[in-house]
């Protein structure tokens, strides 16, 4: 019984830092995101567009945070697709329910 105690409490931990970890990311990358909306804003209202070095900046500048952004992205989904087999692999040393393995036997004895 005391293994089955620790395979849950050593369960409950690992569910516990997951969920903690994936909020913390999802803050980090929605505040850089504001953060980075509000300077792309300011840009605009303060660049003269006609001025081919402030173009060439903006132009710079949206390539750069596109390419950076897609890479977060895909790094976000391979933490998410680690995290899920991670899940799994806990799902698969639980414990199975004690009818379950009654029923197994098929009434032998």
């Amino acid at each position: 019984m005391t293994m089955d105690n620790a395979v849950d409490r050593a369960r409950a931990a690992a569910l516990t830092r997951i969920e903690r970890s994936e909020r913390t990311y999802r803050r980090a990358f929605a505040g850089a995101a504001v953060a980075e909306a509000l300077l792309l804003v300011a840009f605009l209202s303060l660049a003269d567009l006609h001025n081919r070095t402030h173009l060439l900046l903006l132009l710079a500048t949206v390539g750069i945070y596109s390419v950076l952004g897609m890479g977060l992205l895909t790094l976000g989904a391979h933490v998410r697709r680690q995290t899920l087999l991670l899940l799994q692999a806990i799902e698969g040393i639980a414990p199975e329910p004690t009818s379950r393995r009654e029923g197994e036997n098929g009434g032998e004895q």
